[in-house]
């Protein structure tokens, strides 16, 4: 038995198992690998908590990602809205222009039919008054005629202006 090859296999390896069991080898392998698991597992730890971290942070910005996005549309519509009534104070405040400066033009066209007018009375009277001195003039003589002329021209002037 001894000299059987497959002996001295079956003694080595007792020996080698002894031998390693004798310098504790297999808990420090065991220890090597618990080690190496915890720190696995630490990393997946961490991992996951900066997963969540990520995923707190994505919807924090997508949250003003869409808080801007209302703002924007927001601020679209008031400019909309402002230019509106804009637009609309500015075609009232065309239209009031424009029927002031028509009442101004209407105005002053009745103060120059009135002026033209005025200057037509006058003119008449002027020319009137002319005639009737010639015509009472050349009929009428002494001091009853101008006398005669003079009330005369009182009377048209004051009954004309």
């Amino acid at each position: 038995m001894l000299a059987s090859p497959d002996t001295w296999v079956l003694v080595s390896f007792i020996l080698f198992v002894a031998l390693l069991v004798y310098y504790k080898i297999p808990s420090k392998v065991a220890e090597a690998l618990d080690s190496r698991a915890n720190k696995i597992k630490a990393e997946l730890d961490e991992a996951r908590r900066l997963r969540e971290e990520a995923q707190t942070i994505l919807a924090d910005y997508q949250q003003k990602r869409r808080d801007a996005e209302k703002e924007a549309e927001d601020i679209i519509a008031l400019a909309r809205n402002e230019s509106q009534t804009f637009a609309e104070q500015s075609k009232k405040s065309l239209k009031e222009t424009l029927e002031r400066r028509m009442k101004l033009a209407e105005e002053k066209i009745t103060r120059a039919e009135e002026q033209a007018i005025q200057d037509i009375r006058s003119r008449s009277a002027d020319v009137a008054i002319t005639a009737a001195q010639t015509i009472l003039a050349g009929e009428l003589q002494g001091q009853s005629a101008e006398d005669l002329v003079t009330q005369g021209i009182k009377d048209v002037s004051a009954k004309l202006n």
